[in-house]
């Protein structure tokens, strides 16, 4: 028997041990979080009054080989609060086995593992801010960063609220400074403060230094480690641009914020909780609840002896703090990933990437649950809510575990994590292929779980994020209101084959995401793994949002760098519109898109035995909006004009084709260069030339405001093989002039429909106009085997308004910078 079929047996053997021997002859241990007497023996009438108390007695009685564990045992958990001291440690001697599973079970519909500790005693101090002391945990105060009232969170002490955020001035990449409009009333600087920051596809939180106050700006300096990491990354950067605006931000974490219901600050030196109370809550009524541990459960087991065959049920998991942006602040990679060290090299080149440019090695959020070195566990019928930073996060070492009919909700970072992502000693761009393969998670089920609101503090987290994993099977899930991606599959950006391979994202419902980030889509994939499945998912609903650096640059699916060997198919989305972004071999496309017929996709989402799960998916705003994709077909243009020559040809080749372009279609004309690219990539080149090359002149040519095609013609509009010549040239600095061009190309095919005749009578295929700032683009592409200087003339041939109408265009244009006094338009591809 090989080794899968095995553990697939072992698997069969502890689910029935679960379903029959736990029916019939498990021996229960009760625990109850209201028991009073010190004397405990687990019995009904005298439970634990912890879960690691009856952990301990199962631990004992599997030492000493006791009769009563050989049929297994249920550790039955009776309604009320759980506040552990410490995070509860499941061992290698907890482990069960498969003839002798442990099932931890809720016996009642309120059980609660909370890692936070209420707030009581408020007074009030003002018209409606009430004060009370910060609790204490041993003796002590500790930091906290969240706060719960009732079932809502609290917000932190902000400048802004997250749909209304100023955007930056600048960014001082050398002097590691922001520069900020002072759009504040009577700002003062105040220790603690923090600065939240927008970038591209993930955020930054740093701690403020010093802040140096003029009338209209502020200049912001930060601590270490945070100062030199976020501006030595070279991604993602701080955007800066005049088209779409810079990078939002806000400023967290200083009472002069203290200024709307519902916002919370508190005093670290004075130890008092100041809280802006809305109108309908009575505080002496209301739960209030602030985090004191990161983790509450983690199952902690080794390669030799991984934790096994231990399952829970029904058990709500409250109040996680997570403390890394309180201490180090916190800039992320991506999926929620934050960089240890970070910069960019001067030499490209890495042993696996000639061209790779920028190094990266990340570390790992907390999480309320973590799993490491485990086989066989299982979380069933969960809730996972109000946390900090990750749900559910299976670290390494995971060996057919399962997440199962769970509800995750609430969560500042990631829903649900799976493998390993590089951790610290390893280089984010580099193919992960361990020596011991024990190390990796393998054969993870995550199915039928309603994940919500997720990512609501750190916007560049996940709903289901999975790093360097094999024959994992997402499936059946049903994700909502997501600040980022939906599912992310994969790590490393490498086409090189890895430890990644045989994964399965099947049937899941992905609606409501990229509330706030964008260069997003509902799945998202990295790197090779063979044998992969994306399959009969359904995807829609992309917010729009309003930060995006680029406003469309949102995708339902997304196979990414380095994306190879994988199959993606019966996908359904509303509109086809999809990034593959410089993807390795084999990645076979067949069957996306909104012409999916609805069998296909009937079993998207929750199974129907879980289906009563999905009221806990909030409503959406009534306020929200979504994006509708009208596609852009036509060809896009990227110029550069580089007169210094700060990049080389072959430079500008690499970076062209590390974005998914083709570097043999880039023509120059003495200092420009033009790159003929798509839509897609066009704007994923825009996005990659501000990080890397931010001193270099660059235009997107994507406006294209005149068409004319064959059909003009009469012609029926057959496909042809076509050769192309490219011009440019620009409109005279005179902004009534050029809206008198634009309207004569509005109208000419109704006022000078002699210029149409002349194209058809050239033999044009397509003429193609753009524009950006006043600079125009032109393209007119012919039949393969012409020659532009022989059929351009027969435009004007025996057509005297054509001749006019050129007289009279000409009055409108200049040449670009580098022409003679008598040039206007110049070719870049002749």
């Amino acid at each position: 028997m090989n080794r899968t079929k095995y553990r697939l047996f072992l698997f069969l053997v502890f689910l029935l041990a679960l379903s029959v021997g736990n029916q019939a002859v498990a021996t229960d241990i009760h625990v109850g979080a209201k028991t009073q007497s010190l004397k405990r023996d687990g019995s009904v009438a005298s439970p634990f009054a912890t879960l690691e108390d009856a952990l301990r007695q199962v631990r004992e009685w599997r030492r000493l080989r006791d009769p009563k564990v050989a049929q297994g045992v249920q550790i039955l958990l009776q309604d009320g609060v759980y506040r552990p001291a410490q995070t509860i440690l499941i061992r290698p001697e907890d482990s069960g086995t498969a003839q002798s599973p442990t099932h931890i079970k809720a016996i009642g519909k309120d059980v609660v593992f909370s890692g936070g500790v209420p707030v009581s005693g408020w007074k009030k101090v003002g018209k409606n801010v009430y004060v009370a002391d910060a609790p204490r945990v041993g003796g002590k105060f500790f930091p906290f960063r969240q706060m719960w009232v009732g079932d809502q969170k609290a917000i932190r002490a902000e400048s802004h609220h997250d749909y209304e955020l100023p955007r930056i001035l600048n960014w001082n990449f050398e002097q590691q400074t922001a520069t900020i409009p002072n759009v504040f009333k009577n700002f003062q600087f105040e220790e603690g403060m923090e600065f939240f920051i927008h970038q591209w596809w993930a955020i930054a939180q740093l701690r403020v230094k010093d802040a140096k106050v003029t009338k209209d700006s502020i200049i912001l300096a930060f601590h270490e480690p945070e100062s030199k990491l976020q501006s030595e990354h070279p991604w993602p950067k701080p955007w800066l641009s005049a088209e779409h605006g810079n990078s939002a931000f806000r400023l967290v974490n200083a009472i002069q914020f203290l200024d709307q219901p519902g916002e919370w600050f508190l005093d670290e030196d004075t130890h008092k909780i100041y809280y802006y109370k809305k109108a309908d809550e009575d505080l002496n009524q209301v739960e209030i609840i602030v985090p004191y541990l990161e983790t509450i459960l983690q199952f902690a087991g080794t390669q030799e002896e991984p934790v096994s065959h231990i399952s829970l049920e029904g058990i709500q998991f409250q109040h996680t703090s997570w403390l890394r942006p309180h201490t180090h602040g916190h800039v992320a990679l991506q999926a929620g990933m934050y960089f240890i060290d970070a910069y960019k090299l001067q030499i490209p080149g890495t042993p696996d990437k000639k061209g790779l440019e920028n190094q990266a090695w990340v570390g790992r959020p907390k999480a309320a649950v973590a799993l490491k070195n485990t086989a066989y566990t299982a979380l069933i019928s969960c809730h996972f809510q109000h946390l900090a930073a990750t749900g559910v996060d299976y670290e390494e070492g995971n060996i057919k575990d399962q997440l199962i009919g769970s509800v995750l909700q609430d969560i500042g970072g990631n829903a649900v994590l799976l493998g390993k992502f590089s951790d610290e000693q390893f280089e984010a761009h580099l193919p992960y292929v361990p020596k011991d393969e024990r190390i990796l998670t393998d054969g993870v089920m995550i199915r039928n779980n309603v994940i919500n609101n997720v990512a609501n503090e750190d916007w560049g987290a996940l709903g289901i994020g999975a790093g360097f994993v094999r024959n994992i099977d997402i499936s059946n899930n049903d994700l909502s209101d997501l600040s980022y991606t939906g599912i992310s599959l994969g790590w490393g950006w490498t086409p090189t084959v890895n430890s990644m391979k045989n994964n399965s994202v099947r049937r899941n419902r992905i609606s409501r995401y990229g509330k706030f980030m964008y260069d997003v889509a509902g799945i998202y994939t990295l790197s090779a793994q063979p044998g992969t499945k994306i399959q009969e998912n359904r995807i829609d609903s992309i917010y729009v949002s309003p930060y995006a650096h680029i406003p469309d640059h949102w995708f339902y699916l997304y196979t990414d760098e380095g994306s190879a060997y994988m199959n993606v198919s019966d996908n359904w989305f509303p509109e086809y519109k999809i990034l593959q972004n410089a993807n390795g071999p084999s990645v076979e496309w067949k069957n996306n898109g909104p012409d999916v017929s609805s069998d296909k996709i009937a079993n998207a989402g929750l199974e129907a035995a879980y289906r009563h799960l999905l009221p806990y998916k909030k409503e959406v705003s009534a306020s929200a909006k979504f994006n509708v994709y009208v596609p852009f077909t036509k060809p896009v243009f990227v110029q550069v004009y580089d007169p210094n020559g700060q990049i080389s040809d072959d430079e500008l080749a690499r970076f062209v084709s590390g974005q998914g372009g083709d570097a043999k279609q880039t023509y120059r004309w003495k200092d420009y260069r033009l790159i003929k690219t798509d839509d897609g990539i066009g704007k994923k080149i825009a996005s990659a030339w501000v990080a890397n090359y931010p001193k270099i002149e660059f235009k997107v040519f994507d406006d294209l405001f005149y068409t004319f095609d064959r059909s003009r013609c009469g012609d029926t509009g057959e496909e042809k093989d076509v050769d192309y010549v490219l011009l440019t040239t620009k409109l005279i600095d005179d902004e009534k002039k050029q809206h008198m061009y634009y309207d004569y190309h509005d109208k000419q095919f109704e006022q000078w429909p002699e210029v149409a005749n002349g194209f058809c009578n050239a033999g044009f295929e397509e003429v193609l106009l753009y524009r950006k700032d006043n600079q125009l683009m032109l393209y007119i592409s012919f039949p393969k085997g012409s020659r532009f200087e022989d059929i351009d003339p027969l435009t004007i041939k025996d057509n005297p308004k054509v001749v006019e109408w050129n007289k009279l265009m000409g009055g409108f244009q200049e040449g670009i910078k580098g022409t003679a006094a008598d040039e206007t338009w110049i070719f870049y591809k002749k």
